[in-house]
């Protein structure tokens, strides 16, 4: 073995190991995600810098949630990914009502009713 894993697979170290890497690849896709879904409607809505940190953390959150469900559930069906994701949608609008303008929730509301896809998931809409 090498000596850079010597002692990696005795004392479930390997497990460690694969289990922080696949979360740092989970907050990879995360915010390759959520980066996407805010450069789109950053230019859309012509948002704010200050606006955009607010809707960063919003779509971050409700990505977690939605990969949260997926590890409690892995056989999770499409339509039950689907109804999460516009679940997540509904929990964002109410929080952009805080901090966008009435014409950029409008704009909002227009994108997302015709958007196929949100947070990287696929939606019926």
């Amino acid at each position: 073995m090498a000596p850079a894993f010597k002692g990696i697979h005795s004392s479930g170290g390997l497990t460690e190991l694969l289990h922080t890497t696949c979360e740092a690849v989970m907050r990879a896709e995360l915010i390759e995600t959520v980066q996407a879904e805010l450069k789109r409607f950053a230019t859309d809505l012509d948002l704010s810098d200050d606006q955009k940190t607010q809707l960063r953390t919003a779509l971050e959150n409700a990505h977690e949630r939605i990969e949260e469900a997926r590890e409690r559930n892995p056989n999770v069906t499409r339509q039950e990914v689907a109804f999460k994701v516009r679940e997540a949608r509904g929990v964002i609008r109410e929080r952009l009502v805080s901090f966008l303008t009435p014409e950029q929730l409008k704009k909002w509301d227009q994108e997302v009713t015709k958007a196929r896809t949100f947070l990287g998931e696929q939606v019926e809409s």
